[in-house]
């Protein structure tokens, strides 16, 4: 358990010290995906879902989820995010939406928490938006696919 870096040696959680860290720049890319019927997608590309713009309301939502991570992961820094993007994409092989969420920061701890919650905030938005035509939708693939910066270094998840 002395690798987990958020578990004390009686097995407590814990909020790690980044108080004496220098600050770097550091980024994050998180990825997800909303698999549905191609009558939901068609709809939700000719802007015809009953709730609106399900797209912009995704990645409004992502983008808002992001700065709300320390309120919803419970061992999560604040952080004062420089930015944060959130990118939707029709795949028609799936069929559905891809989402790319990357969050940027100059901090002492780094973004990936951030990232991967806006993916998955926009994936529910989505979700939220066209359950009423498609309540088989399936939300999935929400991962990491890259982090640059900190003393970890460069991750790049594989293909």
């Amino acid at each position: 358990m002395s690798d987990l870096t958020h578990i004390g040696q009686t097995g407590e959680a814990n909020m790690v010290d980044v108080a004496d860290k220098a600050e770097t720049s550091r980024s994050a890319t998180a990825e997800g995906y909303v698999r549905m019927l191609p009558e939901t997608l068609a709809l939700i590309r000719k802007g015809d879902a009953k709730k609106g713009d399900v797209i912009g309301t995704a990645r409004l939502a992502g983008i808002m989820a992001a700065k709300k991570t320390s309120d919803l992961i419970p061992l999560c820094h604040p952080l004062m995010l420089g930015k944060v993007a959130v990118e939707i994409t029709e795949d028609e092989a799936l069929p559905g939406l891809r989402i790319t969420a990357t969050a940027k920061v100059t901090g002492k701890t780094g973004v990936e928490m951030e990232a991967l919650t806006a993916a998955s905030v926009a994936c529910l938005t989505i979700y939220d938006m066209a359950k009423a035509v498609d309540r088989g939708m399936e939300i999935g693939g929400i991962r990491l696919l890259e982090k640059i910066g900190g003393k970890s270094g460069h991750y790049r998840a594989e293909t």
